[in-house]
């Protein structure tokens, strides 16, 4: 059996701007990763497969096993290099589903790392991104789980910067964010919007750098978001108030937000607290980008 890590994803960042022809929107966006997420196994079978477990397991199997991304992803992989291998898969869901924090995509990510690993294949990473932005447009960006700076509707990704040690505090108010009517929310208000902001591209050396370097960017569809739950904002401002925070702010089209720390243990103790008021919460490392890379 193997096992892949399906990360939760972090915008730092996300700067909205007009629909494309191809209906999806323009951005600008920094992606991080926390050290903790779902997990996904795979296991030779003759067909294809797939389980769920974990805590969020029950709210997925609401919809049809069949459109979850990550047996999307096995089938799509498998007719891409021609062979008729089986899995058994199983998807121990430890996110909330529609929160923000790129389950769904990071979960795909994973399984096609998983069953490259299992059947033994050898995909450049052009075809493999190509593959996975069918799947999603955040999908490619989680491939390999550490900073990149996201542009063009997702299939543009380049490294990010080398950040100082950071740790997440990730909360969730319990309440559904589905992307599609935050972005209509977000069309509304905004019909005309001008091309998003460029990610500027800087050296984040220390926490101060990293605090300067935010304050300059947002995530556009925090304000639709909190229009349509009052509480995403709430949490924010609950993570703000919490000792050692640099910031705060939704990720993606919520409703989860992030506090960033400067310490494990304030990043603990923040979701600790959260989850004592009532909140799901989990506290995790920022995944680092090598010098190297």
């Amino acid at each position: 059996m193997i096992e892949e890590i399906a990360p939760a994803k972090i915008n730092l960042f996300l700067h909205v701007g007009p629909v494309r022809a191809d209906g999806l929107h323009d951005l600008e966006s920094l992606f991080v990763f926390a050290e903790d997420g779902d997990r996904v196994r795979v296991a030779p079978a003759q067909d294809l497969s797939l389980d769920l477990t974990g805590p969020f397991a029950s709210a997925l199997s609401r919809f049809s096993i069949e459109d979850n991304l990550v047996l999307r992803a096995a089938s799509m992989l498998r007719a891409a290099i021609g062979i008729r291998s089986g899995a058994r898969i199983t998807l121990d869901k430890r996110l909330p589903i529609a929160s923000g924090i790129g389950g769904g995509s990071a979960d795909a990510a994973a399984a096609l790392r998983a069953l490259i690993r299992m059947w033994r294949v050898d995909m450049d990473a052009a075809r493999l991104r190509d593959l996975a932005f069918k799947l999603g447009s955040d999908v490619p960006a989680c491939l390999d789980g550490r900073p990149v700076y996201v542009s063009g509707a997702g299939e543009k990704i380049a490294p990010g910067p080398v950040l100082p040690p950071l740790w997440t505090a990730l909360v969730n108010p319990g309440r559904p964010m589905p992307t599609g009517p935050v972005f209509r929310a977000f069309d509304a208000a905004n019909p005309q919007p001008a091309r998003p902001d460029p990610a500027r591209r800087r050296r984040l050396c220390g926490y101060d750098d990293v605090a300067s370097y935010l304050s300059l960017t947002r995530n556009d569809l925090e304000p639709p978001a909190t229009a349509r739950e009052q509480v995403v904002g709430e949490a924010a401002a609950f993570l703000t108030r919490q000792p050692g925070c640099i910031i705060s702010r939704m990720s993606g089209s919520g409703a989860t937000v992030f506090g960033l720390y400067t310490s494990p243990g304030a990043a603990a103790s923040a979701a600790r607290k959260a989850w004592g008021v009532g909140f799901w919460s989990m506290a995790a490392g920022i995944r680092a980008r090598s010098v190297a890379n």
